[in-house]
């Protein structure tokens, strides 16, 4: 038997969040007495099998034909499926991503097999692979298992420690072929690519959010726009050039309330709560967000939070470690500048 775990990469290389996939899988591999085995589709994947070694994979499982070269549903499930019925894994485990999330739920249908998602730790109890995971906005903690052959799971960006890299290591890698699936039923990539520089909110260490308090900027809009537009012309401004320049000082990714995102001050990739990205980083700098319950759900597991606010009574205070009441278009300017003469 063994324990599968699915590297998802882009642009021929592996998001580092797919190494604290291998790390879960690792810990239930041990747990079982068994093996990892890297699963690796597209691009450069005999490369990437190579690095899942050095992670500490025992096996790798890689197909680098042209129907996988960018990520389709339809063909890497199809062959995540087969593998799934010849190998008879004990599990199979990704991170929950997008991506990650609909490949195992669709793999784990065909395999007529459980699913336990979005697990923040693992453990195996008499055989079975038993998953924690938050639930009512993180008032509680669940545990959720399977019955059935395989388990499928998918966990938690940042909930698991990646394994120790060792260069020695080298992976036994084996070639698979493609399955074939209906040209009715392909579908076509559409990949809108990060801006350059960005940081991925799921794997971020630092996170700088807004909300609606963006709208409060002292900028004043162009001319001809007034109203409900000019709060999101002075909101776009503000995440633009009074929050970025502090994400890049500090490395950061941009995160939003879903209030700003409903607005329409920033996409929805950057929206952080209940309806958005569950995010886990050491620091989250929340500016101009009052702390809903429902934001709250989505940050609560950040390692430091620090709360820029007006409001001395805004929720996100309870929450946070450091409060500063006051206008974030006067602090956060102040605060990267003092940063920009501390940090390298």
């Amino acid at each position: 038997m063994s324990v599968f775990v699915w590297i998802e990469t882009f642009g021929g290389a592996a998001i580092s969040s797919s190494w604290e996939a291998l790390g879960a899988a690792q810990s239930i591999a041990e747990a079982l007495k068994t093996e990892t085995v890297a699963i690796v589709f597209g691009e450069n994947c005999a490369a990437i099998a190579a690095e899942a070694g050095r992670f500490g994979a025992a096996r790798a499982l890689t197909c680098d034909a042209e129907t996988l070269s960018e990520y389709r549903l339809e063909s890497y499930a199809a062959l995540l499926s087969k593998l799934v019925a010849d190998c008879k894994p004990d599990a199979v485990v990704a991170v929950a991503t997008n991506r990650g999330r609909e490949l195992l739920a669709s793999a784990a249908a065909d395999s007529e097999s459980g699913l336990i998602s979005d697990v923040i730790s693992l453990r195996v109890a008499d055989g079975s692979i038993i998953g924690t995971r938050p639930a009512y906005a993180g008032k509680v903690m669940m545990e959720m298992t399977s019955n059935t052959a395989t388990t499928f799971v998918t966990v938690r960006g940042r909930a698991f420690l990646p394994p120790l890299s060792d260069a020695s290591v080298l992976p036994t890698i084996e070639t698979v072929a493609p399955e074939k699936i209906p040209a009715q039923l392909q579908s076509t990539v559409e990949e809108l690519i990060a801006e350059l520089g960005s940081v991925n909110l799921a794997d971020a260490a630092i996170i700088v959010s807004g909300g609606r308090g963006l709208a409060n900027n002292p900028a004043s809009a162009p001319g001809g726009i007034s109203g409900e537009q000019a709060n999101i012309w002075k909101a776009k401004d503000g995440f633009a050039n009074t929050l970025r320049p502090l994400a890049e000082v500090l490395g950061a990714a941009i995160g939003a309330s879903r209030a700003a995102v409903d607005a329409g001050y920033i996409p929805y990739e950057h929206q952080v709560g209940q309806t958005g990205k569950v995010v886990t980083p050491d620091l989250y700098i929340a500016c101009g967000i009052s702390g809903a319950i429902q934001h709250q759900a989505g940050m609560r597991g950040s390692k430091i939070i620090v709360a820029i606010n007006k409001d001395a009574a805004a929720p996100i205070f309870k929450l946070a470690r450091y409060g500063i009441v006051g206008d974030l278009y006067e602090v956060v300017p102040a605060l990267t500048e003092a940063l920009k003469k501390k940090l390298p």
